[in-house]
């Protein structure tokens, strides 16, 4: 590169960046690929324990018996026939109030970490038939009292443990079966037998108590007139979404408590809903696939808490490898300014490893991270890579303080870094002033040179005629 004009050796300089892209795009992938097998591991050590949950109910659902008439062809004749089909009258609850009390727990394999969770849900419903009950098509004289169902949903029944659910109806404790949960769980879930032929003079009063185990997140799929869901637990970085949000929350350090007020109408469906099909009861044996999508039936009708960990670090890798250009930017353009400003001459092969030690600090990164934490692992990564490309430079630049301009430069470059990983909202920002204030700088410093040796021919040229 002695003999090139500046302008050509900017040119190869770009060259050897641009080659840089595909060791770089190489640890992208890398985080990508630890990352999933990060969410392999998570969900390794969940299985058994119960999925991510979504509960639901308690419904009430009576079964009465409807005249159906049919046309069918014999004989070449249309004949009609009146067939009697059972059908089901769902009921909401009027009012139904929810406590969950959520136990969190971290649990670890090799370097892998998953968040569970024990939840214990205690709560009460009232229902009562609703006086326009002809509206749905239903009279009271053809519903079943004696044979009707109290049903309760959850998405992944694996996770019931501990002592067996509790169902009280009027006072009176209800043996449980399996299955026959709400369309909200995936027909997952338990049900109970119960005589409600005091409905039809008076409300029916519900008082339940179950526990189960989840993971990552748990949600309520609210169905009464009035759904109120609390929400209790020792986690410190709760995270709500689903369709709702709670109306009152708090969040410390030790905790937080969170309470949700849904009504019927905000949910846009009826009390009382007539006519439905009765399923089946045998009991619900799903795979994680499908209990993965039964969590997420009720779409943007369902609170949801999530028990978020602080810091993603793969999630944090991944971010600091799309600055990797602006290091090997910055880096390439110190040690140009050296070459066409200083004198000292800097071959490609130089960049190239200047280049490559670059890059290697964000594989030393994911390395560390997984095993020590993004902050410490970030901390030894940069002295690592530092320390190595000063020497590297105080030898390529012929003088020790080149060397530390370089490692000053470094050490500058991985703060601003940490500093825009962590002030997420404003990296734009701060990575569009610091570009602004290194272009100024090079053309500030660069503004004197003869790119392409035009000046020097111009200097040469016979003056014109007159």
């Amino acid at each position: 590169m002695t003999d090139r004009s500046p302008g050509r050796k900017l040119a190869l300089v770009i060259l050897v960046a641009l080659m840089l892209a595909i060791p770089l795009f190489c640890v992208y992938l890398l985080v990508y690929d630890r990352q999933s097998q990060s969410d392999t591991a998570r969900a390794s050590i969940a299985e058994g324990w119960g999925g991510a949950q979504t509960a639901a109910g308690p419904l009430l659902a009576i079964p009465y018996a409807e005249q159906v008439t049919e046309t069918v062809t014999e004989n070449g004749r249309q004949v009609a026939r009146v067939n009697t089909v059972e059908r089901e009258l769902i009921l909401s609850p009027d009012v139904v109030d929810v406590a969950t009390d959520l136990k969190p727990e971290r649990r670890s394999k090799s370097i892998y970490e998953a968040v569970v969770y024990e939840a214990a849900n205690t709560g009460t419903a009232r229902f009562s038939l609703p006086a326009d009950l002809s509206r749905q098509g239903v009279s009271r004289d053809r519903l079943q009292f004696a044979r009707a169902e109290l049903r309760f949903g959850l998405s992944d029944a694996r996770g019931l443990f501990g002592p067996p659910p509790r169902v009280d109806a009027d006072g009176r404790r209800l043996p449980l079966q399996p299955g026959k949960g709400p369309m909200e769980t995936g027909g997952s879930g338990f049900f109970a037998w119960v005589d409600a032929s005091a409905l039809a003079a008076r409300p029916m009063r519900v008082s339940f108590a179950y526990s189960f185990r989840g993971n990552a997140s748990l949600a309520f799929a609210p169905q009464a007139g009035d759904t109120r869901w609390t929400v209790a637990s020792a986690w410190p970085h709760p995270g709500f979404g689903g369709g709702f949000l709670p109306v009152t929350r708090s969040v410390g350090a030790d905790g937080f408590r969170a309470t949700w007020r849904i009504g019927n109408l905000a949910l846009g469906r009826a009390l009382a809903e007539g006519g439905q099909v009765p399923p089946s009861s045998a009991p619900v044996t799903a795979s994680a696939v499908e209990v993965g999508v039964a969590t997420h039936v009720a779409g943007t009708r369902d609170a949801r808490v999530e028990l978020v960990s602080p810091v993603d670090l793969y999630a944090q890798v991944n971010r600091s490898v799309k600055y990797g250009f602006l290091f090997i930017g910055f880096t390439f353009t110190a040690f140009f300014l050296f070459d066409v400003v200083g004198g000292v001459r800097v071959s490609a092969p130089e960049y190239l490893l200047v280049g490559v030690g670059l890059v290697l600090f964000f594989a030393m990164l994911l390395a560390f991270a997984e095993v020590i934490g993004f902050t410490p692992a970030y901390l030894l990564a940069s002295l690592a890579i530092a320390g190595l490309l000063s020497l590297y430079s105080a030898a390529v630049l012929r003088s020790r303080r080149r060397g530390g301009i370089v490692a000053g430069l470094l050490a500058g470059l991985y703060a601003v870094l940490y500093v825009l990983l962590s002030l997420e909202a404003y990296s734009l920002l701060i990575g569009s002033l610091l570009l602004f204030a290194a272009l100024a700088l090079v053309m500030y410093v660069t503004r004197n040179i003869d790119w392409g040796g035009l000046r020097r021919e111009r200097a040469g040229d016979p003056a014109p005629a007159p």
